[in-house]
């Protein structure tokens, strides 16, 4: 029996803040995913023409600015749907006073095609939608079982998690969620986090200074 080739990943940060956007692409159908299109829309899609996939859908891990200021501008280029936790809308709606706040340019973004949910299944890689409220109340996160990764947003980071003190931050929450949704995940994945480097589940698990299993 052959095995399911693996899942195309690449991911690299964009953006004035840096955030990592991901690429996430099924290698028979050519689909993808974008992940936290936080800027640099030109960047995104010139890798994703150098990897020869078609992005479906623009999907977030929650609504602050710095990881939606391309979303716009990718489904302009692309047609592909925006898609984002109803309960994140509230942030979404306020981009242009997330950009003043933060002295960064504001650029309009439509409002999201679809409204993720928990345990939804993504567009392509097996992928299911975890809500892992917290850092925000409708932060997601991304669970690709078969390929053994978990695309984290700003809930949980190498040695540390999101801040929980910007708009509808809880810390209780957030540390729930690491706990309940993220850390019975398979301790040897690897986490992609929002910003800086990847990570390992395990290692969160046992070492996190905020957060242990």
């Amino acid at each position: 029996m052959t095995s399911q080739p693996a899942l195309i990943r690449e991911t690299f940060p964009v953006g004035p803040l840096q955030c990592n956007c991901t690429i996430i692409g099924d290698p028979i159908s050519k689909k993808a995913i974008v992940i936290d299109p936080g800027g640099d829309h030109e960047l995104i899609l010139q890798r994703l023409d150098e990897l020869g996939l078609r992005v479906v859908s623009i999907i977030h891990t929650h609504a602050h600015l710095d990881h939606f200021l391309a979303s716009g501008l990718m489904k302009e280029k692309t047609g592909a749907t925006l898609h984002l936790h109803k309960e994140d809308q509230f942030l979404w709606d306020n981009l242009e006073m997330q950009c003043s706040m933060f002295g960064v340019p504001y650029t309009p973004v439509p409002a999201p095609d679809f409204w993720l949910s928990d345990d939804e299944e993504l567009a392509c890689g097996c992928g299911v939608a975890l809500h892992t409220p917290g850092h925000t109340p409708g932060s997601m996160s991304f669970w690709f079982p078969n390929d053994k990764l978990l695309i984290a947003g700003d809930t949980l980071f190498k040695q540390g998690i999101g801040r929980t003190d910007l708009w509808g931050g809880d810390y209780a929450t957030i540390e729930r969620s690491i706990r309940q949704r993220l850390y019975i995940l398979d301790e040897e994945a690897t986490v992609v986090t929002g910003h800086g480097p990847d990570t390992l589940l395990g290692d969160g698990m046992r070492n996190n200074p905020f957060v242990r299993a």
